[in-house]
């Protein structure tokens, strides 16, 4: 098991740690899993400004209600959000190399920072 650690420095922003990812020679499947309840793991095409379209759209989903979370009703909405991406990916690898598709990039969404964040790879 690998930890990342990654600093976040917005509120909300999507990373992209592709780079940062190093599969192990032969061949398997690689889980990539955030250890928090206000972030998330996924695959998405980096286009320029689709990481903003990204959490545009996040907003446009998140409804305007009154929140029950007792300790901070005012990030629940990032708690639904992060588990509606959900908190890992599983990735084929082969010699190496990650074998996602030619636009796929590995992101993590920040719904809750600024942060340290800890993914691991396994």
């Amino acid at each position: 098991m690998k930890p990342l650690q990654i600093t976040t420095t917005q509120k909300r922003e999507v990373i992209d740690v592709t780079d940062r990812i190093e599969a192990p020679s032969g061949e398997g499947i690689l889980v990539i899993f955030v250890r928090h309840t206000t972030a998330a793991i996924t695959t998405v095409d980096l286009d320029p400004g689709t990481d903003l379209d990204f959490l545009d759209f996040l907003q446009a989903i998140t409804p305007q209600v009154q929140w029950r979370h007792p300790h901070d009703p005012s990030h629940a909405p990032d708690h639904m959000l992060a588990s509606l991406i959900g908190p890992s990916v599983s990735v084929p690898y082969k010699n190496g190399k990650l074998l996602l598709g030619t636009w796929q990039r590995i992101v993590l969404v920040e719904l809750d920072g600024p942060r340290e964040r800890e993914i691991m790879i396994v």
